[in-house]
């Protein structure tokens, strides 16, 4: 007798779902995104997606640092690097990744949960490429997507790793370098 499979069984869905946090340097509050929880998939609509428009004063001239934290990594930029990087009190993963970048999509899930299951050992942040030419150029990254592991603000030896790579393979990467900085 045949067995009818529905795509509940075959596709699982999550049991938790990641939460967004932007926050943002300016006078305005941060605000948490989860999507919405329901039978049917939740797709944000173009106004939803798009970030809203203001108009700007002839006065203003400031413009506040936004930073981007979902499931644990934070997105940052060149003018945040020194304080969330190289003055960090704890090890520092960063992930060099562009939008148009294939393998950079393709391990952001191993990316997300290195941030889960380390967080008490470790800091995930994520660099986009395109928008930080300084720092690419100053870390001689080539490839995408790239790890780089910072610790006492030194990028830490033999931690430069480009290229996509296995769950597997990250961990056994990243167990290997924290141990051997926890030695030294």
């Amino acid at each position: 007798m045949d067995a009818m499979l529905s795509n509940a069984t075959l596709f699982p869905r999550p049991t938790h779902l990641p939460v967004c946090t932007v926050t943002s340097t300016s006078n305005s509050a941060a605000t948490s995104f989860a999507p919405i929880s329901s039978k049917k998939p939740y797709f944000a609509s173009r106004s939803q997606r798009r970030a809203p428009r203001s108009r700007r004063s002839s006065n203003s001239s400031t413009v506040g640092k936004f930073s981007i934290t979902c499931a644990g990594i934070t997105e940052i930029n060149e003018s945040q690097f020194s304080d969330t990087v190289l003055k960090s009190d704890r090890p520092v993963l960063v992930e060099f990744v562009a939008n148009w970048c294939g393998p950079c999509r393709l391990i952001a899930p191993a990316i997300e949960w290195v941030a889960q299951e380390y967080r008490d050992r470790l800091t995930v942040v994520k660099i986009d490429h395109d928008s930080n030419p300084k720092l690419i150029e100053e870390y001689k990254v080539y490839g995408l997507p790239a790890l780089i592991l910072f610790k006492n603000g030194q990028e830490v030896p033999e931690s430069r790793r480009e290229g996509a790579i296995t769950k597997v393979k990250l961990k056994e990467y990243l167990d290997a370098l924290l141990g051997s900085i926890s030695v030294s």
